[in-house]
């Protein structure tokens, strides 16, 4: 790729992470921090807690005179194949903090303490910016922030301490494109740019153009040398006003058909730089069919596609008795376990010998404390939540933590705080007592 040099490596950055993603429950998100920065968040909790009042239309933006068809012709280059992927635990770093110079060796002695082997970096905001500069599409389009100085010393740091490179690229939630190209996002019926409850602009999944435009971000990560481009916000907005939004020709597909296009395009266009697509999904559209059609993430045609399946499973995000839980913040281990042995019974509707995406589920690292009710979490909290996750035999996991106060406790896995039986099995039990 033009203009991203080798330079050596860079003195250790800092990691500093802001936001968490939220759930919802059976068609109503849930447990949203109205403090939090949009980072994640789910849209359609806040409206709830909100009730906005539809925004004022945009006005129609005249289309510039920009193009980028030809960045998506494919590089005259040979990847080498993509070497064995570890079992991958692994934490969410910020391209600020990746791209600085104070607290990398901290995170890394970290690491090697608590068997981290993985970072998710930022890559393509929801801001629609590129945080490396050296993508000449985003560089002359003015949307490359250079957060991340030099990302082939990143790339050669991350070598050198045995880590392994994800990308973190947020797919359709894109506050900056519709300068330049506005016909790629979804509408109002008068023609102006659809915005969610917090204004937010999304660029319309069932256009191929803009899942096109989406990909050529990917390609550039995979360039620069990351391993696997893991897609955030790969869903339409969590929001009931794209009822009455311009979509376009939908040519008659479900969203769920259309994100599922998206997956099958991605795989499609990562496969010559063999790297593995990973895809982020709300934890609740595992056994929640309400909320998989509202944002087009079908768990289990999703697993039929990419490499792999990362849910968001934060306990604190889950309304109180889901999953047969009291107060699921309060229960780490039972949270993760259930949703955990939730997720493998959808998957198992696979059938055998087709292919059937890994599972790495974010877990929370973080105090939720807008909740009326909730745990400090810490090395008990984090190590009972790993656990919960090996015995469902879901042996990898990410780690979100809005304060970055990363530490090894509890990365091993650990019994604290775990339940003496699950839900599931306490009714078992009664049944045999009877």
């Amino acid at each position: 790729m033009k203009n991203i040099k080798r330079r050596g490596v860079l003195a250790f950055a800092a990691l500093i992470l802001a936001g968490c993603s939220n759930g919802p429950k059976d068609g109503v998100f849930m447990n949203l921090d109205p403090s939090m920065p949009p980072t994640r968040a789910t849209e359609a909790a806040e409206e709830a807690l909100a009730q906005t009042a539809e925004p004022e239309p945009t006005p129609a933006i005249e289309e510039a005179p920009i193009t980028f068809d030809f960045y998506m012709t494919p590089p005259p280059l040979d990847f080498a194949p993509l070497p064995e992927v570890p079992v991958v635990h692994g934490i969410y770093v910020t391209s600020n903090r990746a791209g600085g110079d104070q607290y990398m060796q901290d995170i890394l002695d970290v690491c090697k303490e608590g068997g981290v082997n993985a970072m998710v970096i930022d890559v393509k905001t929801e801001e629609g910016l590129m945080t490396f500069k050296g993508f000449e599409m985003a560089d002359e389009l003015g949307i490359s922030v250079g957060n991340i100085e030099d990302v082939s010393a990143l790339m050669d740091i991350l070598e050198l301490n045995g880590i392994y490179p994800i990308a973190r690229l947020v797919a359709f939630k894109d506050n900056n494109s519709y300068h330049f190209k506005p016909e790629l996002y979804i509408h109002n019926q008068d023609g102006s740019i659809w915005l969610d409850p917090q204004r937010n602009a999304w660029l319309n999944p069932y256009n191929k153009e803009a899942c096109e435009y989406v990909l050529s971000f990917a390609k550039a990560a995979a360039e620069a040398g990351f391993k696997e481009i893991q897609f955030d916000y790969v869903r339409f907005a969590a929001s009931s006003r794209l009822d009455s939004a311009d979509m376009g020709d939908t040519g008659g597909k479900s969203r769920s058909e259309a994100i599922e296009d998206f997956a099958r395009l991605a795989m499609d266009v990562l496969r010559p730089y063999g790297v593995k697509v990973s895809a982020d999904v709300y934890g609740t559209i595992i056994n929640s069919d309400i909320d998989a059609a509202i944002v087009g993430q079908n768990y289990t045609e999703l697993g039929k596609i990419v490499d792999v399946l990362c849910p968001m499973v934060y306990p604190s995000h889950y309304a109180n008795g889901s999953m047969g839980l009291d107060i699921p913040d309060l229960l780490p281990y039972d949270t993760i376990y259930e949703s955990m042995e939730l997720s493998n019974e959808r998957l198992n509707k696979i059938p055998e010998g087709e292919h059937r995406a890994k599972v790495r589920p974010w877990l929370q690292d973080f105090t939720a404390s807008w909740l009326s009710r909730h745990l400090q979490y810490g090395g008990d909290e984090r190590g009972a939540q790993i656990q919960g996750a090996l015995d469902a035999g879901v042996d990898e996991w990410l780690l979100w933590d809005p304060g970055v106060r990363y530490d090894a406790a509890g990365m091993s896995g650990s019994p604290a705080l775990a339940r003496k039986n699950t839900p599931s099995e306490e009714k078992e039990l009664a049944s045999l007592e009877e």
